[in-house]
């Protein structure tokens, strides 16, 4: 059998689909409903009950006595990783996929999946992902989904989620179990994904992505990186620093070649979360902020000279690390005239 081709009649393995459940009784079932009615069948859903406190448990148990294919396991609250993590232990599939419990996916996500899997060991295999908001509108595109099919190997796409064009969520992909190994997710912080996916590349052959949306984002304020109030902080902004911060020393010891995109990713991340923290938080006593405009300070010549840096990315760079406080001023000013907050 050729690279990425699926034959009708072909073993089947099985694919387990861990699903953290915390909290979620208005919209779990038709993140359910969307995965009982994949058209690869031989799947398991494993629902991690993650200590709920509104009755969603009961909803899981209910779910699984109207599926044969729906395990339900209860634990208390640990957050998403420690969810997904007692799935990858329980699961009984050779792959493994993941999904939140707001999301849905299309009904031939996981046969496609798998067919392009088909005879390649060791890689992953992505679709695209589009978000959708509480008012069903659909929102512009997290990442990019390709007009044909595309193949990376693993420092290529490391590359592509540098230049923040690749996608690093778990729940577009299907993961071999084998490749996953003993990696796990880290637990007690976000954007888990990137994290456990940097390691993973590293034993990876690489990825396959494919040019379908398969999978919808349910953008609902509330969830964990969704801020509510003006003057609330998402730990997404800090984390992703940090994150910046562990690829760089990751470039820096195995792909020496990447540190240009490494530092502009630092850079970029940065840049992020100044453009989000709350005016009032910046503050002399917040030294994460302080270590972040110090960052931005020794780094000058090297943001003017980036080759990776847009114009105007450099342009706030330079103006955050001179006048950090002016500058979120302007910037809030400025979408207040453009009406994007009240």
């Amino acid at each position: 059998m050729e690279a990425g081709e699926y034959r009708e009649g072909t073993h089947m393995p099985l694919i387990s689909v861990i699903v953290p459940v915390y909290n979620i009784m208005d919209y779990l079932p038709r993140c359910v409903q969307s995965l009982g009615q994949q058209t690869y069948r031989n799947l398991e859903i494993l629902l991690v009950d993650d200590g709920s406190t509104d009755g969603t448990g009961q909803l899981c148990d209910r779910l699984a006595a109207q599926d044969g294919r729906i395990r339900v396991l209860h634990k208390e609250n640990g957050g998403t990783s420690s969810a997904r993590n007692m799935g990858i232990e329980k699961a009984l599939g050779e792959f493994l996929g993941f999904v939140d419990s707001d999301d849905y996916v299309e009904p031939d996500m996981y046969m496609q999946l798998y067919r392009a899997a088909g005879g390649r060991e060791g890689w992953l295999v992505q679709v695209g992902r589009d978000e959708v908001n509480e008012q069903g509108e659909q929102l512009p595109s997290i990442c990019e989904i390709p007009d044909i099919e595309q193949t990376f190997s693993s420092e290529e796409f490391l590359r592509e989620l540098l230049m923040h064009r690749g996608d690093c969520s778990f729940c577009t992909k299907l993961v071999p179990r084998r490749l996953l190994g003993e990696e796990r997710f880290p637990e007690k912080q976000l954007n888990e994904d990137f994290h456990l996916m940097i390691r993973l590349l590293q034993r990876a052959e690489g990825v396959v992505s494919l040019p379908v949306c398969g999978y919808h984002v349910f953008y609902r304020l509330g969830s964990n990186t969704r801020k509510k109030q003006e003057n609330e902080f998402s730990r997404v902004f800090s984390d992703n620093v940090n994150n910046a911060d562990l690829v760089h020393s990751l470039v820096e010891e195995k792909y020496p070649q990447l540190q240009p995109v490494a530092i502009r990713f630092g850079l970029f991340q940065r840049l992020d979360y100044l453009l989000h923290i709350p005016i009032l938080q910046m503050r002399r006593d917040n030294e994460q902020y302080r270590a972040i405009v110090r960052f931005l300070r020794r780094h000058v010549g090297t943001t003017v000279k980036s080759p990776y840096l847009t114009v105007k990315n450099k342009l706030y760079l330079l103006a955050l690390s001179a006048a950090p406080r002016t500058v979120r001023q302007l910037h809030r000013l400025g979408m207040k005239i453009r009406k994007k907050i009240p």
